[in-house]
């Protein structure tokens, strides 16, 4: 693996870096930075949360993509994925079994509503390879629980399912140990620091109080808030040439001065 031409922030260099912004004093405990007061140390991880998820959610990353493999059940219109598994789910693709004619051709399902399916198929009656799916529901767990999803027509075999979609990427708080705080980083800490920075900058301002207009600073918080959304602005232009998704649905950013236009 190459080394990445930015700064990486470690935990430690994150925590350092914020505590030095918000003017906390720091000490180093087992190889761990952390804050000498309690407080600050207290929000670290919800920090993070508040960074980390914001970015994710702003800029649909496409290192959070990802694929899982199920196994459909014979009978059964419910495919079960772990609520873990993924955030959003792209799309779900059965079939592939080598040697076996009536499970070898692969299909995209096509993401309809359980209402339709409901209706094209009442029952279990007929059975055959899917051709739609539909989010159905959750498991009475909920939080830590499983995800269900309608498939139309049931499954007459136990079709293999590639499921594609996006999840959570690691957390740079998984690193806050001895062994690992001074040298681990995450995709994020590494390739958008500048972003990581300013949305904890924006959670630090409601951890000093300057999130009202009678507080020491009232222009603390929008100008971190404005300074986040100017970063985010280039970086979401980036994802979507990452992604081939920019002018034209192409790689390339839409250029001001050229002509005649796309």
């Amino acid at each position: 693996m190459s080394t990445p031409n930015t700064n990486p922030l470690t935990y430690n260099g994150y925590v350092t870096q914020i505590a030095t912004m918000a003017v906390v004093n720091t000490t180093t405990s087992s190889g761990v930075v952390v804050g000498v007061d309690a407080a600050f140390n207290t929000i670290i991880p919800q920090m993070l949360n508040y960074a980390e998820l914001r970015i994710q959610r702003d800029l649909d990353l496409l290192p959070s993509q990802t694929t899982v493999s199920y196994t459909l059940t014979a009978g059964n219109n419910l495919l079960t994925i772990g609520v873990d598994d993924f955030v959003v789910i792209q799309s779900i693709r059965v079939g592939g079994v080598a040697g076996v004619p009536s499970q070898n051709p692969l299909t995209m399902l096509t993401p309809t509503t359980k209402e339709f399916i409901r209706n094209l198929y009442p029952d279990n009656t007929f059975q055959s390879i899917p051709i739609y799916f539909a989010p159905y529901g959750a498991d009475a767990t909920l939080g830590s629980g499983s995800l269900y999803y309608l498939l139309g027509p049931t499954p007459d075999v136990a079709y293999p399912a590639i499921v594609y979609g996006t999840q959570r990427m690691p957390s740079l708080y998984q690193y806050a140990n001895t062994a690992q705080a001074g040298t681990n980083t995450t995709f994020i800490s590494t390739y958008l620091p500048d972003l990581l920075i300013q949305a904890s900058l924006i959670y630090i301002a409601e951890y000093q109080r300057n999130f009202t207009p009678v507080s020491n600073d009232p222009q603390m918080l929008g100008a971190y808030e404005g300074q986040y959304q100017a970063l985010l602005q280039s970086a979401m232009a980036e994802e979507f040439k990452k992604k081939w998704q920019a002018s034209a649905w192409s790689s390339s950013g839409t250029s001001p001065v050229a002509t005649p236009t796309r």
